[in-house]
C-alpha cells in the first residue's frame, strides 16, 4: 500500500501535473497541501474521472489540505486541528483508508522569526503533539505526514548557512518535531536514509533546482503499528523537475 504526500502549491494551478503524478505512480492514497482552493473550487470531479475519491478542507487563497483515495471513499475522521477554536486555518484532515489511519497536515512556516508567525507554528505543533499521543494510545496503523515545514537535521538541508536563520531550522523548531519522534513515531524517509541528503524541496529562486540546493521538510511518520509494515519510503523526485511544477516533489511511503 502506497501513501503519498505531495505540497502541490495550488491544485489548479498544477492540475495537469498533478494528474499525471497519480497516473503515472498510482498511490493508493494521496495526500495534498496547499491546495489553495475553497470547499466550492476544489476539483473533485477531476479526480473522480481517473478513479480517485476526494475529502478535503479548503480555505480561500491559501492553506488547504486533501487526501484522495484510488477506487474507494476515504472514511473521514476528523478536520482541524483541535486545542484552538480560535484557529481557522485549514491545515489538517484525517481519514480512515484501507484499515490505515491517515492525517494529512499543512504545519504553520513560521516565518519571519521571532514574532508572532513563529510562535503560531510552535503552539501548533505542541497540540499536534497532544493528537499524536492520542493517536498513539489507539495503537492502530497511523500515518501523519505532510509538509511539516521543519529541516530536522543538518544533513537535510543543502546548506546549513543558508538556513540558520529560517524558522524550519530553529532549535525550537527541531525540538518539537524530536520530541513527536520521541513518543514513538518513525520518521520513514530518515530511518531509509541515514546518511542524509534526500531533498523534498527546492525554492523557484536563484535556480535552486538547476543546483540541486534543496531541503527535506515533507515527512511520513508511522506510528508503531505501521512502523512494523514499513517496506520503502522515497521522493519522487523528477517531478520537480517537469513544467510548471509545484516546489515540492511528492514524497511516499509502501506499507505490506
Amino acid at each position: 500500500m502506497r501513501i503519498a504526500s505531495f505540497n502541490i502549491n495550488g491544485v489548479k494551478a498544477r492540475l495537469p501535473r498533478l494528474l499525471e503524478w497519480l497516473e503515472e505512480r498510482r498511490p493508493a492514497v494521496a495526500c495534498l497541501q496547499e491546495i489553495k482552493s475553497q470547499d466550492e473550487t476544489f476539483p473533485a470531479e477531476e479526480f473522480a474521472k481517473i478513479g480517485y475519491h476526494a475529502i478535503w478542507h479548503g480555505q480561500k487563497g491559501f492553506n488547504g489540505v486533501a487526501i484522495l483515495a484510488d477506487g474507494a471513499p476515504p472514511v473521514e475522521i476528523a478536520r482541524g486541528l483541535p486545542g484552538d477554536p480560535e484557529d481557522v486555518q485549514s491545515r489538517l484532515i484525517e481519514a480512515e483508508v484501507n484499515g490505515v489511519h491517515i492525517v494529512n497536515l499543512y504545519l504553520p512556516n513560521g516565518n519571519p522569526q521571532p514574532g508572532p508567525k513563529f510562535d503560531y507554528k510552535l503552539a501548533w505543533m505542541a497540540r499536534l503533539r497532544t493528537r499524536m499521543q492520542e493517536l498513539l494510545a489507539a495503537e492502530r496503523p497511523t500515518v501523519v505526514l505532510g509538509d511539516y515545514n521543519v529541516i530536522p537535521h543538518d544533513r537535510d538541508t543543502f546548506s546549513v548557512r543558508a538556513m540558520a536563520a529560517d524558522a524550519l531550522m530553529q532549535p525550537e523548531s527541531r525540538d518539537a518535531y524530536f520530541r513527536l519522534l520521541a513518543d514513538g513515531w518513525t520518521d520513514a524517509i530518515d530511518t531509509l536514509n541515514p546518511q542524509g541528503g534526500v531533498w523534498t524541496f527546492w525554492d523557484y529562486q536563484a535556480g535552486a533546482w538547476q543546483r540541486d540546493h534543496g531541503f527535506r521538510i515533507d515527512h511520513l511518520l508511522l506510528s508503531p503499528q505501521a512502523a512494523d509494515r514499513l517496506v520503502a519510503a522515497g521522493v519522487d523526485k523528477d517531478y520537480r523537475g517537469r513544467e510548471k511544477a509545484s516546489d515540492h516533489a511528492p514524497v511516499w511511503v509502501e506499507l505490506a
